[in-house]
């Protein structure tokens, strides 16, 4: 009898445990489907025609005219599916114009998907999202500007890199590297001047910091907030894997926001899995910011995505 109660007892253990994991089991399985869907979006997104990995160029503008086209007279001298001379750029005062070349823009030059015509040139300093872009055949072009400077940014859907694409290289899921951080906010605001690989300086909001503990030490990471209006914060971090197995510089972070907004204190999830390789991994033509001090960890965050090119 004294057996079969024993052997009761521990049938209902077994029961109760399994019901009490089974909530945990599957919330491990819909976060590991979940990183396994970023990651297929994450190779989509750089796979794209006007993606990261198309990057062909970043010419720097001189003060006056800049031709630019295939003919070797042109000071920018583009590879590719391009007319001997598609335009002149001129810079002139901190603006861009875009002038005809002699003979005319070839009849397919498109600016900002309209036939090409003489324009000045839109051009925001460290932001880009709004530049007119100059296409022709595979190209896809537009002026950018980092701090007094200015570059034609070059793209090209059939650029080596994209079409030699071998696929990101990356750590096994850990759900140890899931943090949650305690969000404290700034108010109001601060500013971050970051440094880019270009060797250029821009400033950027920081709303606040994520704080959290790893073992046995509380940490601080500040992240960006690159426009008002943006539903993620943005974080640019280094760890002592930078020396080993991922890339050098840095790598990128994006999360959600915070639990009760960026200007409350509050809670905010931070994924590891989810580091990114910055577009300077995979090309030399990118202008990536370095991060600040405070987001260089003493510690392997052997988590994410590895170096590309090893």
């Amino acid at each position: 009898m004294r057996t079969n109660r024993l052997s009761h007892k521990l049938r209902l253990f077994v029961i109760l445990s399994a019901l009490v994991a089974a909530p945990a089991l599957a919330q491990d399985r819909n976060w590991e489907h979940e990183l396994a869907a970023w990651r297929v979006e994450h190779v989509n997104d750089l796979l794209k025609p006007a993606g990261w990995l198309s990057l062909t160029g970043l010419e720097w503008l001189q003060p006056g005219e800049n031709p630019f086209g295939a003919a070797a007279d042109n000071k920018i001298r583009l590879k590719g599916n391009s007319a001997a001379h598609l335009g002149i750029l001129r810079l002139q005062a901190n603006s861009v114009e875009l002038l005809p070349p002699r003979g005319g823009f070839p009849p397919d030059l498109r600016v900002a998907d309209a036939p090409a015509k003489e324009q000045l040139l839109p051009v925001e300093a460290d932001n880009d999202r709004n530049a007119p872009h100059i296409t022709i055949g595979t190209l896809n072009m537009y002026v950018i500007r980092r701090e007094d400077r200015y570059a034609l940014r070059v793209k090209d859907s059939k650029s080596p890199t994209l079409v030699s694409f071998h696929g990101l290289n990356w750590y096994d899921p850990d759900a140890k590297y899931r943090v949650q951080a305690k969000w404290i906010p700034y108010n109001p605001p601060k500013s971050l001047t970051l440094a880019t690989l270009a060797g250029t300086t821009y400033s950027e909001p920081v709303p606040g910091a994520a704080e959290f503990a790893w073992e046995g030490k509380t940490y601080r990471l500040e992240p960006v907030l690159e426009d008002p209006a943006a539903t993620q914060l943005f974080f640019i971090l280094r760890d002592t894997t930078s020396s080993t197995t991922t890339y050098k510089a840095c790598r990128f972070l994006y999360t959600i926001l915070p639990s009760h907004g960026v200007d409350k204190p509050g809670e905010l999830w931070l994924d590891l899995n989810r580091l990114e390789n910055p577009p300077c991994a995979y090309t030399p033509f990118a202008t990536c910011p370095l991060p600040p001090p405070q987001n260089r960890l003493p510690f392997a965050l052997p988590v994410g995505e590895k170096r590309y090119h090893e």
